[in-house]
């Protein structure tokens, strides 16, 4: 029995991350995840007392801004990869330099994307938005003018973030995460309902704490006493090879981040044509359906940073011993959840208020969703995670960008409008884009082609 014991303890030895490891590193991924969602809900109720104009202007500029975040968090995930895969073949330094490299680009390229925002603003008014009433045209000027500010700051705690989770700290970020959102909040109650300010009220607290965390995030990078860091801030200088490998996983990533965005962004404009029934289901839907795959997304960036050590020590044994793990916590995340949401969704029904029709409506997209979700949503989302920590980046940003365009919105309209099928074929097109995804991505993980991709 004692030989057993030691022949257990040393097989687990072997392996770069112990189960209290993984639980370290996902249960602060839950938690900022949740805060993230959570305080968006709250942010946009705080916005309402404002006015209906300050919410369509405030929700306006965020679908800009959403597609700005996920072009950071992918430039970010490309470099914390890179990092990761250092960290994985023991080569410190090599990670500090893909740190300094991810933030240099990240930091340049934030600061051109402030400037574009500024010089673009009539643009983005007149052109990108089309013709809304004045009121909101107004509001959408004064909430841009003051949150562009806060991108650079956005960026670098983005790299932060994702160079934390590298080493396998989620607390931090979890932590910042939680006093930068707590600030937002304070600072909206205190200038909306307290000062009663307008859309201005809800834009500098937004703005201010994204500074703070920004700045923050900056000193911990620069603290030498952690293995991935910044050791000479004013001193960093471009070395191309290191930025090539960080934008060979981070461009096709963003890039496939963004196509994904402006394809809800399109498919939303469809939902609009079906009237305030449609457009309420939909929001109430997709509100709690964010909660509904929660589980699913940390495990996701846990297994982003995990494979990532794995592929540089260049034991694929392991990344397939972690993704099975993973995705196996996917799984039981997305159940639990989904079946708490299925027990509680007449409660969340009567929360909203909804007329008959549209609670209707919303309880028959949420069902037919927490269905499909719990066989289909990890294969489609956390799996490929795996495949980009090993570099196969290119396989990953093709299947989904193609999927995305004939499936999820060639098949919103064809479903939704010329077989009448609603909202409910909307959800249903984007269902089928998750079962085309998961199939491909199962398929090319099942194989060993993956495991071949060099970086850059």
């Amino acid at each position: 029995m004692e030989r057993e014991t030691e022949k257990s303890e040393s097989i687990q030895k072997k392996y770069l991350f112990s189960g209290q490891d993984l639980r370290k590193l996902i249960v602060p991924l839950l938690i900022e995840q949740f805060l993230a969602i959570f305080v968006g809900l709250a942010d946009s109720v705080m916005v309402a007392s404002v006015g209906e104009s300050a919410v369509s202007a405030v929700s306006l500029i965020d679908t800009i801004m959403v597609l700005l975040i996920n072009m950071f968090t992918a430039l970010a995930t490309g470099g914390a990869i890179v990092a990761g895969q250092a960290l994985g073949r023991r080569h410190e330094e090599d990670g500090c330099d893909a740190v300094e490299q991810t933030l240099l680009f990240s930091f340049a390229f934030s600061l051109l994307i402030t400037a574009l925002m500024y010089a673009g603003k009539w643009f983005i008014l007149h052109v990108v938005f089309g013709r809304i009433e004045p009121d909101v045209m107004r509001n959408c000027d004064i909430y841009l003018m003051i949150v562009a500010a806060s991108i650079p700051f956005l960026a670098v705690y983005n790299v932060g973030a994702a160079m934390f989770r590298a080493m396998g700290d989620s607390r931090t970020p979890m932590f910042m995460s939680l006093v930068m959102n707590g600030l937002n909040l304070i600072g909206n109650a205190i200038l909306l309902y307290g000062l009663g300010w307008g859309v201005e009220g809800a834009a500098f607290p937004t703005t201010g704490s994204r500074m703070f965390a920004g700045v923050w995030m900056l000193i911990l990078l620069c603290n030498p006493k952690k293995t991935l860091h910044v050791r000479k801030l004013l001193s960093i200088r471009v070395k191309w090879q290191v930025l090539g490998k960080v934008l060979h996983i981070g461009i096709p990533y963003g890039m496939e981040n963004s196509m994904f965005q402006l394809g809800k962004i399109l498919v939303m404009s469809l939902v609009s044509s079906f009237g305030t029934v449609s457009i309420a289901a939909n929001a109430v839907a997709n509100s709690v359906c964010a909660f509904a795959v929660l589980g699913g997304s940390s495990v996701g960036l846990a297994l982003s940073a995990v494979v990532a050590q794995c592929v540089g020590a260049n034991d694929f044994e392991q990344v397939r011993y972690y993704t099975k793990k993973l995705m196996r916590y996917s799984y039981l995340s997305i159940l639990a959840v989904n079946i708490f949401i299925l027990l509680i969704l007449p409660l969340i029904i009567r929360v909203y208020n909804l007329s008959p029709e549209t609670g209707q409506l919303a309880r028959q997209v949420i069902t037919y969703h927490a269905a499909l979700a719990v066989i289909f949503w990890a294969p489609s989302f956390t799996l490929p995670n795996a495949l980009r920590a090993a570099n196969d980046v290119a396989f990953c940003m093709w299947v989904a960008i193609v999927s995305m365009w004939v499936f999820r919105i060639a098949f919103s309209y064809v479903l939704a409008m010329y077989l009448g099928l609603g909202l409910m074929g909307v959800w249903m097109a984007m269902t089928t884009d998750w079962i085309v995804r998961a199939v491909f991505f199962f398929f090319r993980y099942r194989g060993d082609k993956w495991e071949r991709v060099k970086a850059a």
